[in-house]
């Protein structure tokens, strides 16, 4: 009798196990097909991790094939996403135009567009993403006249969003493309926006917006409009000592340029007017202390600090168009004339 019941209850034992090793099986086989289903609207599993990415990267070296990794993040970008899935996909199509050049070099004008047309997007952490995923691609060359189209879209989001994460991403981008001649008109409409970032307190902005107006102060159009652009009663902060070298020096580079550009021929042959809180005045005025702050410099910790600093003092001693002379260039009445 007692090893009748013990053989009963190891039975049922045995149809039990099975019983749940066929309901465990029957809902992984659920699952699989709920996950095969979405699968085409999720991204990558892998793609959030920079380790995957890398594997992916020297897999496609390897084997000398297509990883697909940046088409299906592009096929899942196309898709209905909540606001934080469409700026991971965005961030990681960013890392993976870095680690796949060559494949990220076969996408299309049609998928510039739809990233740019993340930049329309209500949320702010996505426009991020889309500007840090057009500078990736600015990098192939192919790509660079495409993504000019959307520089007007780019000095607008600079322009009317105080956000110093957005400024980064959008003067990144900007620096890192030749802007053309149509983009000047709004280039004006945004240069007080571009002040008002150099003379902010956050570096990395302050650095790139400074970058940015050097290379347009380069610009005969816009000169004028660059010297004659309002600042800050206390802008010659900007070049005290105190300052990081990395800003120091863009600030110093800005001077030069701005002190060449003044000088030319073609320039003086005008006779501008400019308003008293203006940069002109606040760095070329004759109540500038420009001259005190360049001394100050000459002996900065930094060496390229030290080298930019004595540039934009020659500068200001000599005009362009009498460089050649050296015995025409003096010392000018509104710099160091304490100091002859």
């Amino acid at each position: 009798m007692g090893k009748t019941i013990a053989r009963c209850l190891e039975q049922l034992d045995l149809r039990k196990g099975f019983v749940s090793l066929v309901t465990g099986a029957g809902a992984i086989y659920l699952l699989y097909k709920a996950i095969r289903n979405n699968l085409k609207c999720q991204p990558p599993l892998c793609s959030n991790s920079p380790i995957c990415i890398a594997r992916l990267a020297i897999e496609r070296e390897r084997q000398g094939r297509d990883s697909g990794e940046i088409r299906r993040l592009l096929n899942s970008l196309e898709c209905k996403q909540d606001e934080y899935t469409r700026s991971m996909i965005l961030h990681s199509i960013t890392r993976c135009v870095y680690l796949l050049e060559a494949e990220a070099s076969n996408c299309t004008m049609d998928d510039i567009n739809l990233v740019a047309d993340m930049l329309d997007d209500k949320n702010n952490s996505v426009k991020i993403q889309a500007l840090n995923a057009l500078k990736a691609f600015s990098g192939i060359r192919k790509f660079r006249l495409k993504i000019q189209e959307h520089c007007i879209k780019v000095l607008e989001l600079i322009s009317t969003i105080w956000d110093m994460e957005l400024h980064v991403a959008g003067l990144r981008l900007l620096n890192n493309l030749p802007l053309p001649d149509y983009v000047h008109p709004q280039l004006r409409r945004v240069m007080p926006s571009l002040m008002e970032i150099i003379q902010s307190d956050y570096i990395l902005e302050q650095v790139q917006a400074v970058r940015l107006l050097s290379y347009l102060a380069q610009k005969n159009d816009l000169l004028y409009d660059i010297l004659n652009c309002q600042v800050h009663s206390n802008f010659l902060n900007l070049f005290q000592s105190s300052q990081p070298g990395s800003l120091l020096f863009e600030v110093l580079v800005f001077a030069e340029r701005l002190s060449e550009g003044r000088n030319t021929t073609h320039y003086r042959a005008v006779k501008w007017h400019y308003n008293e809180q203006s940069l002109h005045e606040a760095l070329f005025g004759d109540e500038s202390r420009l001259a005190d702050r360049l001394l100050s410099l000459v002996i900065h910790p930094e060496e390229e600090v030290q080298i930019q600093a004595c540039k934009v003092i020659v500068s200001l001693q000599c005009p362009q168009d009498l460089g050649s002379r050296p015995s025409a260039c003096r010392p000018s009445h509104s710099y160091f004339k304490t100091r002859e």
